[in-house]
């Protein structure tokens, strides 16, 4: 009968041997993913002193005279 035929690829050994070569391809996948991430290997607590003033600032919680004296400070 056609259409019920799966030419062995689902049964029994076939889905096994899929999954061998599916799971080495998809752990390429995510290590690929992982290190062209444009935070990899970052912890979000690794953030610098300026990365923090920045942030302050971009949101608007201290002025340009602020930002730029605890620059400073933070520089020295």
């Amino acid at each position: 009968m056609y259409g019920f035929d799966h030419g062995g690829w689902m049964s029994g050994g076939g889905g096994v041997m899929m999954l061998w070569w599916l799971l080495p391809i998809a752990l390429l996948i995510a290590l690929v993913v992982y290190f062209v991430s444009p935070s990899a290997g970052r912890n979000p607590s690794d953030k610098t002193a300026l990365d923090i003033l920045k942030e302050r600032y971009a949101r608007g919680e201290i002025g340009k005279e602020e930002f730029d004296e605890k620059k400073r400070d933070v520089s020295n």
